[in-house]
């Protein structure tokens, strides 16, 4: 049996390469005569730049970028010929803070703007950028105000880069903006499609998870909708109802009014690079994946959109996840033969998010669930 295994990262806790691999010994373990590919994937969120940079044979650069909360890191981004590969998780991500740190009220993307300064020096002139993972909610203001934009509160004062600082926003200045990345070309790989703000939007959807309460949400939400205006009034732009728009917390938003930048699936692109299609078309059975699938996943995540493509060919998909929220008929529907869960007994989230825990649970987990085809 040919068999193909596509998954995305588990958040927290393995990088899409290893959980491929940990999925492939568990089938080896049960039966070598398998033909076996790994085709590890991202969606434009954490990932991407290891599988972009590992399948077009680029490189890295490493600099001093700030994080989440403004402390100074060492941290890398790619090269691919003439274009520099992104991914913003890397300075701004969620998973750069430890649970108590997180708050989308606080944290910046002011690190992204750094990158992109930093490879503008190397003379770089395409972009792509992986803005999926964030732990910010401010729009890209951070980004935008390292590369030259003023954003000012009613007394003519800067504002802060972060989400709460959206509520201050009261005018635009970009005289300053530094004019080489106006003359680049920007690839905005996203991972999701939510609109900049409402009940699918940034702060409703994802600010919970950066670190939010519901008092915040409502309150970053309300910044959303300030922010939108105040682009409506200074650009004569409306971008609330744009897909892509409220991924990372906005900063699609910021990219595209900003830097012109083009909102693309992050998904689509990588999987159109590593002719995932074709795989699908030759396999026999297709195992995917991701930490958690529920009702984010259908905008867009790597789980879901691979069950789509199969299910044109009637490929049979199996979805290995660390857990599942909600009706799972939905992800049936969309192509997924079965679900299975890697947790199978009471266990602490910072247990099972540890790398030897959730490897392990994955090759046990992939034992069975070969078993279970080569009856």
């Amino acid at each position: 049996m040919n068999i193909l295994i596509c998954p995305d990262s588990f958040k927290g806790a393995l990088n899409a390469i290893s959980v491929s691999e940990a999925i492939k010994t568990g089938i080896v373990k049960t039966n070598k005569k398998h033909q076996i590919k790994c085709l590890p994937l991202a969606d434009g969120g954490e990932g991407t730049l290891d599988i972009l940079i590992e399948n077009e044979k680029g490189s890295f650069i490493t600099t001093t970028v700030k994080d989440p909360l403004s402390r100074a890191i060492e941290a890398a981004y790619g090269i691919i010929g003439e274009t520099a590969v992104i991914e913003m998780a890397r300075t701004a991500g969620l998973d750069l803070l430890k649970p108590e740190e997180r708050n989308p009220m606080l944290t910046t993307t002011y690190g992204l703007g750094q990158f992109i300064n930093h490879a503008l020096d190397q003379g770089i002139r395409k972009f792509i950028i992986a803005i999926g993972g964030s732990a910010t909610n401010d729009c890209g203001i951070g980004a935008l105000s390292a590369l030259g934009v003023k954003f000012l509160d009613k007394n003519g004062h800067l504002i802060e880069n972060n989400g709460r600082g959206l509520a201050d926003l009261e005018d635009i200045n970009i005289e300053a903006i530094d004019k080489r990345i106006l003359q680049s070309k920007v690839q905005v790989l996203c991972d999701v499609n939510n609109p900049l703000y409402g009940k699918n939007g940034a702060a409703f959807v994802y600010a919970k998870q950066k670190g939010a309460n519901e008092e915040m949400i409502e309150i970053l939400d309300q910044n959303l909708r300030h922010f939108s205006k105040i682009l409506k009034k200074t650009f004569n732009k409306d971008i609330s109802e744009i897909p892509g728009a409220g991924a990372a917390g906005g900063l699609g938003a910021g990219l595209m009014i900003f830097l012109k930048g083009e909102l693309v699936s992050g998904f689509s692109i990588i999987s159109t690079i590593l002719n995932l299609e074709k795989h699908i078309k030759t396999a026999d059975l297709i195992i995917t994946g991701e930490g958690k699938i529920d009702s984010q996943s259908i905008n867009g995540k790597v789980a879901v959109e691979v069950s789509k493509i199969a299910k044109k060919y009637n490929k049979s998909v199996i979805g290995i996840v660390g857990t599942y929220e909600g009706n799972l008929s939905i992800f049936h529907d969309l192509g997924m033969t079965a679900i299975f869960s890697i947790i199978h007994e009471p266990i602490r989230l910072i247990k099972a998010l540890e790398k030897k825990q959730t490897k392990k649970s994955l090759i046990s987990l992939s034992e069975e669930v070969i078993r279970l085809y080569d009856i």
